[in-house]
């Protein structure tokens, strides 16, 4: 047996020697969710729509894979969660391949191996697809669904960074079968048609990584479910209004019954939200008005393009939900005829609400990608990754209680996250509003940055306890956590002043350190991040590596000059001074970038607060690990 293969015992991993292991990671890379060829970063319009793309070259080139990941493994991770997307396997049509895509991701996973690197393979996807404002699946499964992307923009049927009309103002973005019996193809519902190809398409990626010899098992540990997944309409109880569990808006928010409308053509005055340091308020109105253009095909599409036949009972050029009686479209002013259409299951008649999609249409999927994966590896572990910050699915004690199982959980500081700024005075219980411990969401605020601080590593904390309990004795991993580094407007980039950066990561750290999770993949590490577009994608910017920040002189970093209101509430800080000392000059590796003499603001950086991350961590452990913490304004 290998010595980097990987067993789960229990609640822990362990090696060939029994020492347990503890999981310290980064997501590699965000350059994989969109194309090398051509490059289409999300603010990049030209090509956008092509469907002949190619992935080789992502996340780097052959030639500068050591360099990044000799990067890696000095900064101490020993663990990459690796990002590919359905679209890199199979974007030419239905089960054909990319094979030089495949052969390139294999020699990368070839020069990880190098580095002794626990891998596991996340199949990305945000929002479902590049086409739809996120990334993943290909082009053509929007075909498939009768949908046309070109007319996205105007129907609003998805907001697209490509397609915007400013991308430098581009908005933050905030990320079934059974229901559409009349969606047929091939023979088959579009769910199974679709979940079917994807599964597929991972399965042929895992039997070729399998056969290449010297990578299953000895650095590719295990395969994540799909990232994200969620329940769409699934269980809304009427589509007619904003569902009362969606805590969060902003920007124009249409209900899904407007939705159906503006993406049949129809205008409609939706409600416009902001985001402030209090939440989500509404602004104002504004009306949509698509002048006729639909998001649907039309019914002059041709479908022998990619092959496939579409059931004449599935009529193009129409909402496919008017199509199964949900809205009757006959008339000037549309009727709303079932507006609890999504709120029970088809077929049991059950109330759905989102432990009840979990448990079903989740798992059903979850089943399916497990079983296809493990019959190409048959001892590979598995890491399950239910939907976000929901309630884990009910498996303890069933036939689901997988013993090669780890629980991937996500996890983000919502507030600093999307008013990208580290508030040391308050912020939210997000974990208790959605479990219901608090009467208001006004009693989950918590006061002062040390109180923020320990409300984070509670609510890892929580997540694990419930991991436990719902689904049993496993691992559980935090397999995407960070911070925005464009806070305060970029001040960081513009001062060189990386304490609010510092501090959030360093929160951020403690909760992990204090959840008793077995490990964590930081988000993220980008190749081409830069200051103007950020990760290039979207308007994120949480990527801890920079290939030429600006080496500002040494006082810039001696004291916070973040324009914060709260900094004059002492009393809230953790500790009023910033850290004393740098873990750059120990732990970094130089930028590509050299010479003997610099000045103030040369391109020379690669990291950023990196006081925060580059920390001292258990890796191996004789016995079984129970505690550990690192207390960064000690050193």
């Amino acid at each position: 047996m290998s010595q980097l293969r990987l067993r789960v015992e229990g609640q822990s991993f362990r090696d060939p020697l029994n020492r347990e292991i503890i999981l310290r990671g980064i997501n590699v890379a965000g350059d994989a969710k969109y194309p090398k060829s051509p490059d289409l970063r999300s603010h990049n319009l030209q090509g956008f729509f092509d469907a002949d793309v190619s992935f080789v070259g992502r996340p780097f080139s052959l030639e500068d894979a050591d360099m990044h990941f000799q990067r890696l493994r000095r900064w101490g991770y020993n663990t990459i969660r690796y990002i590919f997307t359905w679209e890199a396997i199979e974007h030419a049509g239905p089960k054909i391949y990319d094979e030089e895509w495949i052969n390139f991701t294999i020699e990368i996973l070839r020069v990880a191996k190098k580095y002794k690197f626990y891998i596991f393979m996340d199949p990305h996807q945000d929002v479902w697809s590049r086409l739809s404002g996120g990334c993943g699946a290909p082009t053509w499964t929007l075909h498939a669904a009768g949908l046309n992307p070109k007319s996205f923009k105007n129907t609003q049927a998805a907001l697209v960074h490509n397609t915007w009309d400013n991308p430098a103002k581009f908005p933050k973005m905030l990320w079934c079968r059974d229901f559409a019996p009349k969606a047929i193809i091939d023979g088959v519902n579009i769910q199974d048609y679709l979940q079917s190809h994807f599964i597929a398409a991972c399965e042929y990626l895992a039997q070729k990584i399998q056969s290449a010899g010297d990578l299953e098992g000895d650095v590719v540990i295990g395969w994540e479910s799909i990232n994200e997944p969620n329940r769409g309409l699934v269980g809304i109880q009427d589509i007619s209004s904003i569902p009362a569990e969606q805590h969060l808006q902003l920007g124009t928010s249409p209900t899904a019954f407007q939705a159906m409308l503006i993406g049949s053509g129809r205008s409609c005055k939706v409600k416009t939200w902001s985001f402030g340091r209090f939440g989500p308020y509404q602004t104002g109105t504004e009306v949509i008005d698509p002048k006729g253009e639909m998001a649907w095909l039309s019914a002059e599409y041709d479908d022998s393009q990619y092959g496939w036949h579409r059931d004449p009972g599935w009529r193009l050029g129409e909402c496919l939900w008017a199509q199964h009686g949900v809205w009757d479209p006959s008339k000037s002013k549309a009727t709303l005829l079932q507006k609890d259409y999504f709120s029970t299951n088809p077929l049991t008649g059950k109330v759905l609400d989102y432990q009840a999609f979990t448990n079903s249409y989740f798992l059903n999927h979850y089943r399916a990608y497990k079983n296809a994966i493990r019959s190409v590896c048959g001892s590979t572990i598995i890491f399950c990754q239910p939907p976000v910050m929901e309630i884990p699915p009910s498996l303890k004690g069933t036939a689901d209680d997988d013993p090669n199982m780890v629980h991937a959980a996500h996890f983000y500081d919502g507030l600093t996250l999307l008013t990208k700024h580290w508030n040391r005075v308050y912020n939210l219980d997000i974990i208790g509003v959605l479990r219901g411990k608090y009467l208001s969401p006004a009693c989950a605020i918590k006061i002062g940055e040390r109180s923020i601080r320990e409300s984070l590593r509670r609510q890892l904390k929580f997540l694990r306890d419930e991991s436990l309990e719902h689904m049993g004795d496993h691992p559980l991993i935090f397999s995407e956590i960070g911070i925005p580094y464009d806070m305060d407007d970029k001040h960081a980039y513009k001062t060189g002043d990386y304490s609010s950066q510092i501090r959030a990561m360093d929160a951020n750290h403690f909760a992990l350190e204090g959840s008793t999770a077995n490990g964590f993949a930081l988000w993220i590490y980008v190749t081409d991040n830069d200051h103007e577009w950020g990760d290039q994608w979207n308007g994120e910017d949480l990527a801890i590596y920079l290939p030429n920040d600006l080496e500002f002189p040494a006082s810039a970093f001696s004291g916070s000059t973040t324009p914060d209101s709260t900094q004059s509430s002492k009393d809230h800080h953790l500790d009023a001074e910033e850290p004393k000392f740098s873990w750059r000059k120990a732990l970094t590796l130089p930028c590509a970038s050299s010479g003997s003499s610099r000045t103030a603001l040369q391109p020379r950086r690669c990291d950023r607060a990196e006081e925060a991350y580059l920390r001292p961590t258990p890796i191996y452990v004789n016995g079984r690990l129970e505690s550990y913490a690192f207390d960064l304004k000690k050193y």
